[in-house]
């Protein structure tokens, strides 16, 4: 298969909405079932699918390794820095109530705040371990 053209063309159509599909994921695991990990896991999925259908060179252009880097540092330390914020605000660590005005607003945010450094991380992860053999296995 010389120019999968069409492969192409139906993947650029469908990662938009596979990375939509992650955002309802990570935002309604409040709510519902899903969360950082699915999120993470989702993204993770529709930047696999890029890197099969256009090779990892142009994967990487997309995400250098040092973004990957920055990324899981930066969930992990989001997800730290949650738990360690409650400490200065007269709580343990990961108390989300003391985050915001009232108990629920505070386990609210915390929560988001954690369900956004595990999908982050996981995200950077996953892309970490894929790119890893993609690059050894694809042209």
């Amino acid at each position: 298969m010389k120019d999968p053209v069409v492969l192409r063309v139906v993947a650029k159509v469908f990662i938009p909405f596979i990375l939509l599909f992650g955002l309802y994921v990570q935002f309604h695991g409040d709510f519902g079932p899903g969360g950082g990990f699915q999120a993470g896991v989702v993204f993770g999925v529709a930047f696999v699918l890029y890197t099969l259908v256009f090779g990892p060179a142009a994967a990487r252009q997309a995400l250098p390794e040092g973004a990957i880097r920055l990324l899981a540092a930066g969930g992990l330390l989001l997800y730290i820095g949650t738990g360690v914020a409650a400490f200065f605000f007269g709580g343990t660590f990961l108390d989300y109530n003391v985050l915001a005005a009232s108990p629920q607003a505070g386990q609210h945010l915390g929560i988001l705040l954690v369900e956004l450094g595990v999908g982050v991380t996981v995200f950077a992860v996953m892309v970490s371990v894929f790119m890893a053999f993609a690059e050894r296995a694809l042209p």
